[in-house]
């Protein structure tokens, strides 16, 4: 949360000539509602299992740069899909950045908490580990720019395929 997944993501799609889709916007365009509504009236789980759907349909498509969102990791078929269908970047950021970059955002309904802080760490205890098991590659985002880290990217991309492609 607050790695800059959609902006980074944007900026990677046409870089690589893909198309861009942010999975959240998907769901909302898909439901007719936003993502703090969705969480109200269904909870997490309501949420989840339409993010999962969401997830087996545009993990299916080619030539496209997907950003996620952040707990979308959290269940296993999710991260079997991932894996299975793509390559998996992740944007590594430590949870003082994720404050600063989330502070103001109501749009985040597991932030809305007294301690949004305390929260985002419970969240980064969970997720980081099963990230790094998951990623083609890590960057770390903190105090960069977004040409840096999506030249970067491009840039580890191309390792990756060279390395695959060698004998």
């Amino acid at each position: 949360m607050g790695a800059g997944k959609s902006t980074i993501g944007k900026r990677l799609a046409h870089l690589l000539g893909a198309e861009f889709i942010d999975s959240d916007r998907e769901i909302e365009r898909h439901t007719g509602a936003n993502i703090p509504l969705i969480f109200e009236l269904e909870g997490e789980s309501g949420f989840r299992q339409r993010e999962s759907q969401i997830l087996d349909e545009l993990t299916q498509r080619s030539n496209i740069v997907l950003a996620t969102g952040g707990g979308s990791i959290l269940l296993a078929e999710n991260r079997d899909m991932l894996k299975n269908r793509g390559k998996v970047v992740y944007l590594y950021t430590t949870v003082n950045q994720q404050l600063q970059r989330t502070r103001r955002d109501q749009n985040r309904p597991l932030l809305q908490t007294s301690n949004p802080k305390q929260k985002l760490q419970e969240l980064f205890d969970i997720r980081d580990p099963l990230y790094r098991q998951l990623a083609t590659l890590i960057i770390d985002t903190d105090g960069r720019s977004i040409h840096s880290v999506s030249q970067e990217i491009v840039k580890r991309l191309k390792l990756e395929t060279v390395k695959k492609t060698s004998p």
